[in-house]
């Protein structure tokens, strides 16, 4: 059978060290593994030949899926020919970690939906494109720094692991991509709204090079005087905050 398409703007590792390399970033109390797009399962087979795992595989692509059938028969039962973006997590047992080479165009997507799967999520251990990896990664005070990176902060500690080369894909990209890993911190709960705290820190960067004050006009209550600490918060960039102050400026939106 030949080698499956590309598809959804993914790359397919074929190097073998880069991909035992990444598979070895997984913490040793890790039971089940959820990979998000396996396509050829250059990952896969490092998963399904360690004893102590109980991967799942996620692939959308027909193609893949018939690929990975034939070259790999002990991932029958253990492949599930739907969307991650859209699939019921809840089958999968829990808690679970998420690995793969995501596909460039929608990695970002499946990191939103680890958030919204955070409780059931410890660990991530993801390929990204660099620049993407880079932005998930900064901390407070970089240019690079934005929605993703407060959010995932919010729930995980992340770290930049290494970054790799275009020629170890098939087709090579025009970019060098970096593995990245999320660990789920000790926060369950925030002490703020929740909902409202997304919709504070997505509005703040929808317009960053204006100040919170101004980004945020629409969402402070009318005639509400700041108490200090809020002032000097809302004269500043949203970049320029961390977690916890977007979980002070979420506290005083809500009143």
């Amino acid at each position: 059978m030949v080698r499956p398409k590309k598809y959804l703007g993914q790359h397919f590792l074929h190097d073998e060290n880069i991909a035992r390399k990444i598979i070895g970033c997984l913490s040793g109390d890790v039971i089940n593994v959820v990979e998000v797009g396996p396509g050829t399962g250059i990952l896969s087979k490092y998963l399904l030949e360690n004893p102590a795992l109980n991967p799942f595989f996620f692939e959308i692509d027909r193609e893949s899926v018939m690929y990975l059938q034939e070259h790999y028969p002990a991932i029958s039962g253990k492949l599930v020919e739907q969307d991650f973006l859209k699939a019921d997590l809840t089958v999968i047992p829990a808690p679970f970690a998420v690995i793969g080479n995501f596909p460039y165009n929608i990695s970002s997507q499946i990191l939103f939906r680890v958030l919204e799967s955070r409780n059931s999520i410890p660990e991530v251990i993801g390929m990204f494109q660099k620049e993407v990896a880079e932005r998930i990664a900064s901390p407070p005070g970089s240019k690079k720094y934005g929605i993703l990176s407060v959010l995932l902060r919010a729930w995980f500690d992340i770290e930049y692991l290494f970054t790799v080369n275009e020629s170890v894909f098939y087709p090579p990209p025009k970019v060098k991509s970096a593995v990245i890993r999320l660990k789920r911190n000790m926060i369950t709960r925030l002490a703020c709204n929740e909902e409202l705290f997304f919709l504070t820190v997505k509005t703040a960067f929808n317009q960053r090079r204006k100040t919170l004050r101004n980004a945020l006009k629409e969402m402070i209550p009318v005639g509400k005087t700041p108490v200090p600490g809020i002032q000097a918060l809302l004269d500043k960039r949203a970049e320029q905050l961390s977690v916890a102050d977007f979980v002070e400026l979420a506290r005083y939106i809500e009143g």
